[in-house]
């Protein structure tokens, strides 16, 4: 883990789900999830959409890298993971890879909520991979 997401992860869990560092806010979901080769125990800060009062968004922009981010590749071989929320602890969740058309209009909400999220589409080639997180 770099020493920024530790730096994220720490401001979570010390605000109660709040991280002022960049502007996130409580727009942050801390994702607990395993080593898709390794089976290792990972946690990851990333950027979340409350869908509804079960499900949530994520989007593996990787801040616009040309590769998805590690996390990704291990939700879709172990989906059945837990987030950390700002509002509902830690939840138990699984997570479903969105396929097109759901997935351009679940971006499309990211990208409203945030220019960077159109900036990071315009720095790759990649087709950003959208997941849902639904309470289990």
């Amino acid at each position: 883990m770099t020493d920024w997401n530790q730096q994220i992860i720490d401001e979570f869990r010390g605000n109660d789900g709040t991280v002022e560092t960049m502007g996130f806010g409580r727009g942050l979901v801390l994702v607990h999830h395993r080593g898709a080769r390794t089976g290792t125990e990972r946690v990851n800060p990333v950027a979340a959409i409350r869908e509804s009062a079960d499900s949530w968004l994520i989007a593996a922009s990787a801040g616009g890298a040309d590769r998805n981010p590690d996390w990704y590749h291990n939700l879709v071989a172990h989906p059945d993971v837990s987030i950390e929320t700002p509002d509902d602890g830690v939840v138990p969740v699984r997570a479903e890879d969105l396929a097109r058309p759901e997935r351009d209009a679940a971006w499309d909400r990211f990208k409203a909520m945030s220019d960077g999220f159109a900036g990071y589409e315009k720095k790759t080639a990649r087709i950003i991979p959208v997941l849902r997180l639904t309470r289990r």
